[in-house]
């Protein structure tokens, strides 16, 4: 079963956090990915831009409407995934557990649906 592992975390204390201190937690996530890949579970991860670069759009009344930002005000933002290969939830939720993100933001695990 794939699973989808969303991590929030406040972006503003991302961004003020010291170079040295980011680099620090971003080789944590690669060694995280790198065990994932060992162990063959890892099926694609990526990190998402900051959410003032980024843009909602939807139809209303037949008009395509544009909008700057996040659609919503909210105390976490959606900062990165990790798509995985688990053997059911339980399985999913014991690789969460070990992911770094956890430790400063939250992580929303989804099963990926076959159609």
């Amino acid at each position: 079963m794939k699973f989808m592992f969303l991590l929030y975390a406040n972006e503003q204390g991302g961004v003020s956090l010291p170079p040295e201190e980011m680099a620090a937690w971003m080789e944590k996530m690669g060694a995280y990915a790198a065990a994932l890949e060992k162990a063959g579970a890892l099926v694609s991860t990526g990190g998402l831009g900051l959410t003032r670069d980024a843009a909602v759009v939807h139809i209303e009344a037949g008009e395509l409407q544009v909008h700057n930002g996040p659609y919503a005000e909210t105390q976490e933002q959606l900062g990165g995934y990790f798509l995985i290969e688990a053997a059911d939830m339980n399985a999913a939720r014991d690789w969460a557990a070990k992911c770094p993100a956890a430790l400063w933001g939250h992580i929303e695990i989804r099963a990926i649906m076959h159609g």
